[in-house]
C-alpha cells in the first residue's frame, strides 16, 4: 500500500505562493504556462525555445490566492549540462537569493513518458510538493495508446491529470490543482525512487511504475518516419533545405509588393496632404518630412516582415527547424559547431538578441562563446528593410529560370553570404579559443504537428508589434534628431532659387552633410557620398535607420512619385541617372551583410558573457570585415561592368 504524506500548506504569509513548472524540452511547458496565467510567452514545436524563466500570476479565474508560476527552462535531468539548465536546477533549489519554491508541476509527454517520468524521481529530491501534468493526451489517443492516470497517481502518491493544453483540455482542472498547491502529497514510492543511485535504476522503476498502470505503448508515428526519411535524408534533406529557401526569399519580393506599394502611397500621400493644408513652417516639415516619411520609410516593410515571421512560425510550429538543425549538423560539424548551435542561429535571423541569449542552451563553453560572437552575421529582420530597398532599385526583376528572379536570388543570396560568414568566422574562432572540447550533439526530434493558425497569428501580431514599437521608438527619436541635423543650419531663402533648390542648399550646408563628408575618405573606395555616409552612422543605432535617413535626405527629389527607390535609381527624380551607382550599391548590401550596427546586440553580448572585450571584438573585426567585404565587391563589380 502507498503511504501518503502531506507536504506543507503552501507559502508563508506575506508573499504569494511561487509553483514551478518542470518538464523536458518541448513537452508543453510554456502552452500550459501561457494557459495558466494568460501571457503569450513563445512556444514552439522545437527544443530550446526557453532559455531564462518566465514568472506569471495565475488567472483569478482559477483562484483569489495570489498564486506565482515559474515557467522554468525545458530539461531532460537535474544534473544540468548547460546554462539554461543550470537556471532550471538552481531556481529548484533556491539559489538565486530567493526560496524555493512552494511546489513543482512536473510536465510529461504521455506519448514519451518512459523517458521522462525518471525527471519526477530527481524532483522528488528536492523535497518540494509536486504534482503531474501529463501533456499530449490526445495524440495518446490518436495513435492507439492509453495509460490509466488514476492508477499512475496511485502508484506515484502524487495528484496526475491529463491535459491538452494548445486545446483547453483540463486547463481549469490544472488551475484548481494549482491553487490547492497546499494539499499536494508525496509517497513513498517517489521517495524509493529519490534514492535511486543510477539512470538504470530509475528507468528500472519507471518501468515498473508504467506496468502495473496498464500502459498501452502507442504505435510509431509513421507518417512522420516516411517525411523523415526524406528530409533527413543526406542529399535530399539539403537540396529541400535550399529550394525553399530559394523559393522563400522569392515570395518576400512576390507577394508583399502590392501591400508594400499600398503603404508607400499612404504615408507619402499623408505627408503630402499635410505640407498642402498646414502653413509652411519648421515644425510642419518636422512632421512631414522627419516623422512621416522617415519613419514611413521604414513601416512600409511591414508586410514582407510579417510574411518572413508567418513562415518562420509555421515551420517551428510543425517540427522542421529541429530537422533542419539535423540537416545542417554536417556542415556545423566542418567549423567546430554542433547543431544547437544552428538552433541559436536559427533564432537569430527574426533577431540577434533572442538568438544570442539562445545560446544558454549549449553546453559546451567553447561553442557557446563562438556561437555569441557569429550569431550577428545571421541575417536578422533589421536587414531586410535596406536589402529590400537596394535590391528593387539597382537589381533588375528579370526572370532568371521558373518563378525566380534576380531580386529573389539576390535577397536569398545575402541570407547565405551571412550564414558563410558565420561559419567560415566560427571555424576561425574555434581554432583560436581554448574552452575546453565540443560535447556530442543529440537533439529529440519532435513529431510534426500542424500548428494551430491563432498561434500563428498570434506570433505574428506579436513580432509585428515589435517592429512597429522600434519604428515608433528608435527610429522615430532618431528621425527627429537626424531632422534637426539635416536642417539646420538655417539661411536666408534666394527668391531666385525655387523652393526645392533651397532645401537642398540647406541640406548641403547642414551639420549632418558636415558629418558625412569628414569620413567620406574612409568609405571612397567604395565611392560612398556623403549621403550614404550619413546613413551609415546613423543606422549605428538600428540597421533600419539607413533607410529612414535616405528617405529624408531624398524626400525633396521624389518628383515622378517613385519612391525612395525610384530616386535612388534615377527615376524619381526625372534624370534617368541614378544617384549610386551600382558598384557601390552592392557594395553596401555587402557591408550591411557583414558590418556591426546594432547596439542592443552589443549590449546583450555584454551580459551574456561578462566582459566589455567581447562586444568591443566583435564590432571592430564585424565592421572592418564589412569595410574589406565592401571593397572588393566594389573592385569586382566595376571590373565585371556592373
Amino acid at each position: 500500500m502507498t503511504e501518503l504524506v502531506r507536504l506543507g500548506t503552501g507559502a508563508p504569509s506575506g508573499r504569494p505562493t511561487r509553483i514551478a513548472i518542470l518538464g523536458a524540452p518541448n513537452s508543453g511547458k510554456t502552452t500550459l504556462f501561457n494557459a495558466l496565467t494568460g501571457h503569450r510567452a513563445k512556444a514552439g514545436n522545437y527544443p530550446g525555445v526557453t532559455v531564462d524563466r518566465r514568472e506569471g500570476d495565475l488567472r483569478a479565474r482559477f483562484t483569489e490566492l495570489s498564486v506565482r508560476l515559474i515557467d522554468l527552462p525545458g530539461v531532460y535531468s537535474l544534473e544540468p549540462q548547460s546554462e539554461d539548465e543550470a537556471v532550471a536546477v538552481r531556481v529548484l533549489r533556491g539559489e538565486f537569493g530567493e526560496p524555493p519554491p512552494d511546489g513543482v508541476v512536473v510536465v510529461l509527454d504521455a506519448t514519451t513518458i518512459e523517458r521522462a517520468l525518471p525527471l519526477v524521481a530527481e524532483a522528488a529530491e528536492l523535497g518540494l510538493p509536486l504534482c503531474i501534468a501529463l501533456t499530449m493526451i490526445d495524440e495518446l489517443k490518436a495513435r492507439h495508446g492509453e495509460i490509466d492516470l488514476e492508477v499512475l497517481g496511485a502508484e506515484l502518491g502524487v495528484p496526475v491529470l491529463g491535459v491538452v493544453g494548445n486545446r483547453g483540455l483540463g486547463i481549469d482542472d490544472l488551475g484548481a490543482l494549482v491553487a490547492e498547491s497546499g494539499h499536494w502529497t508525496r509517497s513513498e514510492a517517489l521517495r524509493e525512487a529519490a534514492q535511486a543511485d543510477t539512470p538504470e535504476q530509475r528507468f528500472e522503476w519507471t518501468y515498473g511504475v508504467l506496468g502495473r498502470c496498464r500502459r498501452k505503448i502507442p504505435r510509431a508515428d509513421h507518417w512522420s518516419r516516411r517525411l523523415d526519411r526524406f528530409l533527413l535524408h543526406p542529399v535530399l534533406g539539403p537540396a529541400v533545405f535550399l529550394t525553399f529557401v530559394a523559393l522563400f526569399f522569392q515570395a518576400i519580393f512576390t507577394w508583399a509588393t502590392p501591400a508594400m506599394d499600398l503603404l508607400s502611397g499612404m504615408m507619402d500621400g499623408l505627408a503630402d496632404w499635410l505640407l498642402t493644408v498646414v502653413p509652411d513652417s519648421l515644425p510642419t516639415r518636422l512632421l512631414a518630412d522627419g516623422v512621416i516619411r522617415g519613419v514611413g520609410a521604414v513601416i512600409v516593410f511591414l508586410p514582407q516582415i510579417v510574411l518572413l515571421f508567418t513562415v518562420i512560425l509555421f515551420l517551428e510550429g510543425c517540427g522542421y527547424m529541429a530537422r533542419a538543425a539535423f540537416v545542417v549538423d554536417r556542415v556545423m560539424g566542418w567549423v567546430g559547431l554542433e547543431g544547437r548551435c544552428f538552433l541559436a542561429l536559427l533564432s537569430s535571423y527574426a533577431c540577434a538578441v533572442p538568438g544570442i541569449m539562445a545560446t544558454r542552451t549549449i553546453p559546451s563553453e567553447r561553442d557557446r562563446l563562438t556561437t555569441i560572437l557569429v550569431a550577428p552575421f545571421a541575417t536578422c529582420s533589421a536587414r531586410l528593410p535596406v536589402y529590400t530597398l537596394l535590391i528593387a532599385a539597382f537589381i533588375p526583376a528579370d526572370p532568371v529560370f521558373g518563378p525566380f528572379t534576380w531580386q529573389g536570388l539576390t535577397l536569398g543570396g545575402l541570407y547565405l553570404l551571412g550564414t558563410a560568414a558565420a561559419l567560415v568566422s566560427a571555424a576561425v574562432l574555434q581554432r583560436g579559443l581554448r574552452r575546453g572540447a565540443s560535447l556530442p550533439f543529440y537533439l529529440e526530434l519532435p513529431p510534426f504537428r500542424l500548428p494551430r493558425p491563432s498561434d500563428i497569428l498570434l506570433g505574428v501580431w506579436d513580432r509585428a508589434k515589435m517592429f512597429l514599437r522600434r519604428a515608433g521608438t528608435i527610429i522615430l527619436c532618431v528621425s527627429i534628431v537626424l531632422w534637426f541635423l539635416l536642417n539646420l543650419p538655417r539661411r536666408a531663402a534666394d527668391p531666385e532659387l525655387s523652393a526645392a533648390a533651397n532645401q537642398q542648399a540647406i541640406l548641403e550646408g547642414s551639420y549632418a552633410a558636415s558629418v558625412g563628408r569628414f569620413i567620406e575618405p574612409v568609405f571612397a573606395p567604395m565611392d560612398f557620398n556623403w549621403r550614404i555616409n550619413v546613413g551609415l552612422v546613423a543606422s549605428q543605432a538600428a540597421r533600419e535607420v539607413m533607410v529612414a535617413t535616405l528617405a529624408q535626405i531624398y524626400a525633396h527629389e521624389d518628383e515622378e512619385g517613385e519612391g525612395l527607390g525610384g530616386v535612388l535609381a534615377g527615376v524619381g527624380d526625372g534624370s534617368g541617372e541614378p544617384l549610386l551607382s551600382r558598384p557601390s550599391a552592392l557594395a553596401l548590401l555587402v557591408y550591411f551583410a557583414f558590418a556591426m550596427q546594432c547596439m542592443s546586440t552589443l549590449a546583450v553580448i555584454r551580459r551574456e558573457t561578462g566582459k566589455w572585450r567581447w562586444p568591443a571584438f566583435t564590432f571592430v573585426y564585424m565592421t572592418g570585415l564589412g569595410w574589406l567585404g565592401a571593397w572588393v565587391t566594389f573592385l569586382a563589380a566595376t571590373a565585371a561592368g556592373a
